[in-house]
């Protein structure tokens, strides 16, 4: 817990002050590598012969999306038909994947002995959120630099919030299991916990970064939706490991496992939130 603890008070600045000093161009190259790391990650879960061709698929078609869909600043900040395609995608691939964390094992029938559908798992989970977190990035750029940072970490808090909140109160009140074939410390309790904390935090972080939404009825319903669907993107990496065998998606992090690990939560709260931010 100590190791965990200093790590997380190390990597926690560095996150804040690359999502806001990092130029456009640099953001993006480092969500390319954090979004590369995981799919090496990943390749655990496909059981490929080799990780470096199992690697192959979802590079060739991350960087087959880098040429069909706009990533200049101005195509980014306006919002294409393409990224809501990619948005929409991945929202459709969280509701279905939360759907196979909840009803696991008897989903694994339809997806563990097929390393086609694994390798798409990985590109449907990594793959959108790239896109999310650099569209966020660069919302409204041209008229204010920092508003996509703030849209960034308001994320990222928000999901941070519910991960604290669904640990403190799962620990003193949780009693009825979520998932308990995935993930048996996770409770209702809990999720109710993280729902309330992150609700209070996104309606300071909204007020302290003077993010503007339609309506105080559709920044709680949208900051509802991505909490909820990020405690289930956290349930669906567990089920990859249980499924695989494995406890961490790497050693990469010192106390906190691999990337995905790291970013389980995240990537599932991104394209839902970017989704929704966008037409609502």
């Amino acid at each position: 817990m100590k190791q965990r603890i200093i790590t997380a008070l190390i990597l926690a600045p560095l996150v804040i002050l690359g999502i806001f000093k990092l130029s456009l161009a640099m953001f993006i190259l480092a969500i390319a590598a954090i979004m590369l790391i995981g799919y090496w990650e990943w390749t655990q879960f496909v059981e490929a012969k080799s990780r470096f061709t199992a690697l192959i698929p979802a590079v060739a078609l991350s960087a087959l999306s880098l040429v069909v869909i706009p990533f200049d600043a101005h195509s980014l900040n306006s919002v294409l038909e393409p990224h809501y395609l990619i948005l929409g995608i991945g929202c459709a691939w969280w509701v279905a994947a939360s759907s196979l964390a909840i009803t696991y094992p008897k989903s694994s029938a339809l997806w563990q002995n097929s390393s086609l559908l694994r390798h798409a798992f990985g590109l449907l989970t990594l793959l959108p959120f790239f896109w999310s977190v650099i569209l966020l990035r660069a919302e409204g750029i041209d008229d204010d630099a920092y508003h996509g940072a703030k849209l960034v970490l308001y994320v990222c808090f928000i999901v941070w919030a519910a991960d604290s909140g669904a640990y403190f109160a799962g620990k003193s009140m949780g009693k009825r299991k979520m998932a308990p074939n995935v993930s048996p410390n996770k409770t209702i309790e809990g999720l109710i916990g993280g729902i309330i904390t992150a609700l209070l935090v996104g309606w300071g972080t909204s007020v302290w970064f003077d993010i503007e939404f339609s309506s105080p009825i559709t920044m709680i319903a949208i900051t509802l939706v991505t909490v909820v669907i990020s405690v289930l993107g956290d349930l669906v990496e567990s089920m990859f490991k249980r499924v695989s065998g494995i406890k961490d998606s790497s050693n990469i992090i010192p106390g906190h496992g691999g990337v995905l690990d790291r970013i389980d939560s995240l990537t599932a709260a991104f394209p839902v939130f970017a989704f929704l931010y966008f037409i609502l």
